[in-house]
């Protein structure tokens, strides 16, 4: 007998995540000042990681 497999709704969730994450990476970048890319300082890339971080557990902590 065959199992059936559900099909997961997670895609969905997944490309709305992304997107939300890129969305933030820009916005901080933005008020920043960076411009993101290979022409930019890893200093300069790694603050927006790092902003994103912060943002994320201040908000995973608010809820």
């Amino acid at each position: 007998m065959k199992k059936k497999t559900k099909k997961s709704n997670n895609s969905s969730k997944t490309t709305k995540t992304n997107n939300s994450m890129e969305n933030m990476k820009y916005e901080i970048a933005n008020e920043f000042g960076v411009s993101l890319g290979a022409d930019s300082t890893a200093r300069a890339n790694g603050t927006v990681g790092g902003e994103m971080t912060k943002r994320l557990i201040d908000k995973g902590r608010n809820k």
